[in-house]
């Protein structure tokens, strides 16, 4: 072999080793996921406040993004606010999905991030989301719930 293929060889390795290590970067990113994280009730009365995230009563932190997206956008899932200890902050949350999973009675849902809180966990909307996987009211009872969370693809497209 020549010195030049050799060189070759190497840079080609170096390559595919970066390859590999942005691949399991992008894999770990997508795979955003907590367990164990507490999550309270908000009421947010979608229904009542016509799925609007402008509305004076729900008055979203993600409305400034998303209060224009079509109705069947804003009603397709359930709402939260977001504040869990993995994921996306602020505006980069707002819009995306969660598959929510109450540990004490294996109920779950998928909800929307509509908003943003400060209780480190999910402020989930009671119609919509809380009480959906509240089958045995242990979360009313206690004021909330605990629960495992993982993003996922909306189907949005």
């Amino acid at each position: 072999m020549h010195a030049s293929e050799t060189m070759v060889m190497a840079m080609m390795r170096r390559v595919v080793m970066v390859v590999a290590v942005l691949c399991a970067v992008a894999t770990m990113a997508m795979a955003q996921e907590a367990s164990n994280v507490r999550a309270t009730y908000h009421y947010y009365r979608p229904a009542e406040n016509n799925w609007d995230l402008r509305a004076p009563a729900v008055s979203a932190y993600c409305a400034t993004w998303d209060a224009d997206k079509p109705l069947e956008w804003r009603q397709k899932y359930g709402w939260t606010a977001f504040c869990g200890p993995v994921g996306p902050t602020g505006q980069d949350a707002c819009g995306k999905c969660l598959s929510v999973t109450n540990t004490a009675t294996g109920d779950q849902i998928t909800a929307r991030i509509v908003d943003q809180c400060a209780n480190g966990g999910l402020d989930l909307d009671w119609d919509t989301v809380f009480s959906k996987i509240d089958s045995d009211g242990q979360g009313y009872q206690n004021g909330h719930l605990i629960v495992d969370y993982q993003f996922v693809d909306c189907g949005d497209n």
